[in-house]
């Protein structure tokens, strides 16, 4: 084929207007080379921008919840206003890991302090309330307080690409802010549940050690945790859980440690909610080895640790649901698992312990709206 009589005129030309046309095509790409980053800076912040006032919407919400709520219910003496807005802003510095030896002892004391801190701040700011009430507010506050700590990030992020004109550090924020959307979403959402005392899908742990536990004695073996005592077939059942109907998750790191000091134990069960990937069904059950909790990793830390020095056996049983489900209103799908979690329970110490032997079956979540 010769392209020496190829005539380019003709490729780009439009009656008489050849020249013209060529400017149509040669201008947008000039404009794309020197100007793209700046347009598509431009069009993604837009999006940012959308982001960012419904984290600021969800923000303010939760707080003007919060102090609705507390006036509502505790009845202060004084405008606890200025009070909640002074501690919204409180933060916590984690300790110096560079030397991981004894890191997770110290995380546990911060982590620890700062609850510690927060409900007493909450007892002398409402020094009447219900205990009760006392772990629904502190809970609410939490929520207010990881809400604004999300609107600071994201927005700090925006702006520090926006001051130096930068497309792409812009682009990791674009990727993150739907996950980060969607958990600020769930936060919000979950705000009426916890005001009404109801259960949440991350309860469904304690739901089901809690209807095991409902004729047996019981007593407090840690903070805001319960123990009670039961047989199985011969077996001895040991059945923990944070104590409800209040907002609590307990402390059965301490707990597990508590009860090892005094007895032997043969197999723990944990039973705990699992946020689930995109394409499985909610509410699905699925067994597997090893601490199934959640959280920064010291009550899991504490649990592993105990578990491997006394060489007892951890098996697991998770319900599935998304992020927005574990923390909002318990969905019938969810509550309707219980029963087959129990069922799933007696097999796995029928398979795994014998007569005589003793097991420790702890109900891990959330227990608003659990009594036991």
């Amino acid at each position: 084929m010769d392209f020496t009589d190829f005539d380019f005129g003709e490729l780009f030309s439009f009656g008489d207007e050849g020249p013209l046309m060529m400017l149509v095509w040669i201008i947008p790409i000039i404009i794309f080379v020197f100007y793209g980053q700046r347009i598509q800076l431009q069009i993604t912040s837009g999006e940012i921008k959308k982001g960012i006032k419904k984290l600021a919407a969800y923000r303010v919400e939760a707080r003007d919840e919060l102090i609705e709520y507390i006036k509502k219910t505790a009845n202060p003496k004084n405008d606890p206003t200025k009070k909640i807005d002074k501690f919204l802003d409180y933060f916590t510095i984690m300790p110096v890991d560079v030397d991981p030896n004894g890191v997770m002892d110290k995380i546990r004391h911060m982590v620890r302090s700062r609850e510690d801190y927060s409900r007493q701040h909450i007892k002398s700011l409402l020094p009447e309330t219900t205990e009760l009430e006392l772990t629904k507010i502190h809970t609410l506050l939490e929520i207010a307080t990881t809400l604004q700590m999300l609107h600071k990030i994201v927005n700090h992020l925006f702006l520090t690409a926006k001051k130096q004109n930068n497309y792409p550090l812009i682009l990791p924020l674009q990727m993150l802010l739907p996950f980060v959307m969607e958990e600020a979403e769930a936060m919000k959402k979950a705000i009426l549940a916890f005001k009404l005392g109801q259960p949440i899908g991350d309860g469904i742990g304690p739901m089901v050690v809690g209807k095991m536990m409902t004729s047996v004695k019981k007593e407090t073996i840690s903070f805001q945790t319960i123990l009670g005592t039961t047989e199985f077939e011969g077996r001895k059942i040991f059945l923990l859980k944070a104590e409800g109907p209040g907002s609590s998750v307990g402390r059965p790191g301490d707990a597990i440690k508590a009860i090892l000091e005094k007895d032997i134990i043969d197999a723990i069960i944990m039973i705990d909610a699992a946020l689930k990937m995109e394409g499985e069904d909610s509410a699905t059950i699925s067994q597997g080895f090893g601490a199934a909790i959640g959280g920064i990793g010291t009550e899991r830390f504490q649990i592993e640790e105990a578990a491997t020095k006394n060489n007892i056996p951890i098996f697991s049983i998770v319900i599935k649901q998304s992020i927005k489900e574990a923390i909002t209103l318990m969905s019938r799908d969810i509550a309707f698992q219980a029963e087959d979690v129990r069922t799933q329970i007696y097999e796995m110490i029928q398979d795994n312990t014998k007569p005589g032997q003793t097991v420790l079956i702890v109900g891990v979540g959330n227990t608003i709206g659990v009594p036991q």
